[in-house]
């Protein structure tokens, strides 16, 4: 599976990701896991994991990756320094059919 972490300049969305990449890595998971900026999503990603403070750019995301699932992360999501919570958000949504 593809995960993007966006956020507005792709800066603190990259700190999830690595957190993200190494907890998934940890469980057994192959996941891509990287960051982008809101100008710079993957339209061929899988999931894009959103920052709660780009999370009213939802529809412009949507337009950029029209066959992603889209996933506001939480308020607490940087502050998640082994990336457990976002494991668990991805693991949680990839159970409700995201590839």
């Amino acid at each position: 599976m593809r995960i993007q972490v966006v956020c507005g300049a792709g800066a603190s969305s990259t700190f999830v990701a690595a957190r993200l990449r190494r907890a998934a890595l940890a469980a057994g998971h192959d996941w891509e896991v990287d960051a982008a900026a809101l100008d710079a999503v993957d339209p061929f990603t899988d999931l894009v994991l959103v920052g709660p403070h780009v999370a009213d750019r939802r529809e412009e995301i949507t337009r950029s990756a029209p066959r992603a699932r889209l996933v506001v992360l939480p308020e607490d999501a940087f502050a998640d320094l082994d990336g457990g919570r976002a494991l668990a958000l991805v693991e949680a949504t990839a159970w409700e059919g995201t590839p």
